[in-house]
C-alpha cells in the first residue's frame, strides 16, 4: 500500500448532511485519546457547531471538509464574528498528519480571510496543541491571552491567538 499524499485528499467547501455529526464525533474521539479531554469538550463542540450552523452564510463563513475515500479526515471553519473571523474546528485525523494538510488548510483559510474584507482573525486553543500553535504563528497569529481553566474536564491553559490584517 502506497503512503497517502496531499493530492489524495479532497477538500470541499460545501456542507453535506452528516458533516456536523461526524465532526462532533471526531473531536470527541481524538481529543479524548490524545489529550484526555472529557465528554464536556464534545458537548462544547456540539453547542458551538449549532451556533455556527444557525449563522452560516457561505459568503462570509467557510468550511473546508477534508475527505479521503469518502470519509471525513479533517476539517476547518472560518466563522463570521463581524469585522473579525474566528478560526474554528481545526482537526486532522492522526493518520493524515505530516503530509502538509494542515499547512494547506491554513493557506486556504488565509486566502479566504484576506479576500472577504475581515480586519482581524482570532482562535482559541490550549497550551497542549503545540504543533497547531506553531502553524498559527507561522501565519502571523500572535498569542494575546492565557488563562487557567478546567473547562474540558482537566486542568489546562487556554490560549487566544489574534491576527490583525493590514
Amino acid at each position: 500500500m502506497r503512503p497517502i499524499a496531499l493530492h489524495d485528499i479532497q477538500i470541499r467547501t460545501e456542507l453535506q448532511p452528516g458533516d456536523f455529526g461526524y465532526l462532533i464525533y471526531l473531536h470527541g474521539k481524538l481529543y479524548s485519546a490524545e489529550y484526555q479531554f472529557g465528554i464536556v469538550f464534545e458537548s462544547y463542540v456540539a453547542e458551538s457547531l449549532l451556533e455556527f450552523c444557525q449563522n452560516y452564510i457561505p459568503e462570509t463563513n467557510r468550511v473546508w471538509v477534508c475527505e479521503h475515500d469518502q470519509k471525513m479526515i479533517g476539517f476547518m471553519a472560518l466563522m463570521n464574528r463581524g469585522t473579525a473571523a474566528q478560526l474554528r474546528y481545526f482537526i486532522i485525523d492522526p493518520a493524515y498528519r505530516g503530509i502538509g494538510l494542515g499547512k494547506k488548510l491554513m493557506e486556504l483559510f488565509m486566502d479566504f480571510l484576506k479576500t472577504s474584507g475581515y480586519k482581524s482573525a482570532y482562535l482559541l486553543t490550549t497550551h497542549e496543541l503545540k504543533a497547531a500553535a506553531s502553524l498559527y504563528t507561522r501565519h502571523g497569529f500572535k498569542l494575546t491571552e492565557e488563562k487557567s481553566s478546567t473547562a474540558f474536564g482537566k486542568p489546562l491553559i487556554e490560549h487566544r491567538y489574534e491576527l490583525v490584517i493590514h
